[in-house]
């Protein structure tokens, strides 16, 4: 395996933007114990440090990727309770709502799990979807302004 010097330093610059981020982001929401999200931020630190350039990992997906599942989740929760067909319903739900609304983003396919098992009122949605995932998103966009050649995000909302 030859990996070359630019690759390498590439990686690095990646490894430490993405653990400020994921530090950063588990801070901000450490009054708020969500274990169960914990994955879900894990994985969008992947697609904003290492997929930078994939359409999962631009901000219409992020954003709307994590909310859109979380608002589903809750009310799947609020309606028909904490059922394991439940949480199948809102899982696909959340699937369905991201291809039709172009915000795929697979880790945040787990969040309508997370909100049902949480029993999540809408408070959730600032915190901890929203204050973990805009401080990813915050450090991503102000890390790739350091790193020559690299800007995130690639697309704004398309």
């Amino acid at each position: 395996m030859n990996i070359s010097r630019e690759k390498l330093l590439g990686l690095a610059w990646a490894a430490i933007g993405a653990t400020t981020a994921i530090a950063l982001a588990l801070w901000i929401i450490t009054d708020r114990p969500m274990y169960f999200l914990l994955p879900s931020l894990g994985g969008s630190t992947v697609f904003l440090f290492a997929l930078t350039e994939t359409e999962a990992a631009q901000p219409r997906a992020l954003f709307g990727g994590h909310l859109g599942g979380a608002v589903i989740g809750i009310l799947c929760y609020h309606f028909l309770g904490n059922m394991l067909w439940v949480s199948v319903v809102a899982v696909v739900l959340t699937m369905l709502f991201m291809v039709v609304t172009r915000t795929i983003h697979p880790p945040a396919g787990a969040n309508p799990l997370v909100m049902i098992q949480d029993h999540a009122g809408f408070y959730a949605l600032l915190n901890p979807i929203g204050a973990g995932v805009l401080s990813l998103f915050l450090v991503a966009v102000v890390w790739s302004r350091f790193r020559p050649g690299t800007r995130y995000p690639v697309k704004w909302w398309n």
